[in-house]
């Protein structure tokens, strides 16, 4: 289990334990997280669960795939530290984790 923190474009957090395993996208559609709709299941085939890694969780969130940057292409907004939370999958390494929603998603 990992401890994430989601924190919405108004400010808003919610810490949540997810399970090893499961993707970023996954622990925070189940805890009905506002902000990540993951309207196509987690298959990195749309960007509706885009979200801002903390610069201090980047080189332990792993690296983006040729897929994953392709589909941040229709994102908005798309920082150096965006990713897919689909993409991300949780281990213990990442308890304490801490990503953003950027505005066009709530």
């Amino acid at each position: 289990m990992a401890k994430i923190t989601y924190i919405e474009h108004d400010g808003t957090e919610h810490t949540i334990e997810v399970k090893t395993g499961l993707s970023v996208m996954e622990g925070a559609v189940k805890n009905n997280i506002p902000g990540i709709d993951a309207d196509c299941g987690g298959a990195c085939a749309c960007a509706t669960c885009h979200v801002y890694v903390d610069p201090a969780w980047t080189g332990k969130t792993g690296t983006k795939s040729a897929m994953e940057e392709s589909m941040l292409d229709f994102a908005e907004g798309v920082e150096e530290n965006s990713r897919l939370s689909c993409q991300i999958k949780v281990s213990d390494e990442l308890d304490g984790l801490v990503v953003r929603m950027p505005e066009s998603q709530h």
